[in-house]
């Protein structure tokens, strides 16, 4: 395997690992709830479209699945480390339990949400390659990424919040979340021409 694709393994898993830490925080932005980790998680998407093109679409499912297990270790690690009785001389128990014990609802959510999500962001992306064009490379990252963004955003915040929150509260979350990860989608937008692929002939 090229460097590049271990480069682009290792930024999309911790950048899936990075996601589901932030998303512990609700944050207010410009009048909107938003989970924090939606800074990090839309460069994924791209990430993965990456990973396709260089990879192939295996590849990409593999990781997907792989990254999906690692989070779930990490936060079966965080609750192990929540429980484990503290030394007298460290007093930071309860912040740490309070902050990082995870709540195994929003996880769930999360990690269901990016795996079905960065599933179908694989079938989108095979199809427009496979059944459209394989010019415009661009083209078929904002098409992959429109099929997942707002499945994901829709799993995520109904699952982990749906009856928790007010509606209102929830879709706040969900648009805000739609609204980043598009951002992001077309700021990443160009990364797609930055590795080489079985199709980089097509412009």
């Amino acid at each position: 395997m090229a460097i590049s694709g271990i480069i682009l393994i290792a930024s999309y898993t911790a950048s899936q690992m990075l996601a589901d830490i932030l998303s512990l925080k609700i944050a207010s932005v410009a009048g909107f709830a938003i989970d924090v980790g939606t800074i990090v998680y839309p460069f994924t998407f791209t990430l993965r479209d990456m990973v396709h093109k260089s990879l192939g679409r295996r590849a990409a499912r593999v990781l997907i699945l792989a990254a999906a297990a690692i989070n779930l270790i990490m936060a079966g690690l965080f609750s192990l480390a929540a429980c484990l009785p503290p030394d007298p001389q460290w007093p930071l128990q309860e912040q740490f339990r309070s902050v990082l014990a995870p709540t195994w609802r929003i996880v769930i959510a999360s990690i269901a949400a990016e795996v079905i999500s960065e599933l179908a962001d694989t079938e989108a992306y095979h199809l427009w390659v496979s059944r459209v064009t394989r010019r415009f490379q661009w083209a078929r990252v904002l098409f992959s990424n429109g099929v997942s963004i707002p499945l994901d955003s829709l799993i995520f915040c109904w699952g982990a919040f749906g009856g928790l929150l007010p509606g209102t509260t929830v879709w706040s979350i969900f648009w805000s979340n739609v609204i980043v990860k598009v951002g992001v989608t077309l700021l990443s937008l160009p990364s797609i021409y930055l590795v080489k692929g079985r199709d980089e002939q097509y412009g």
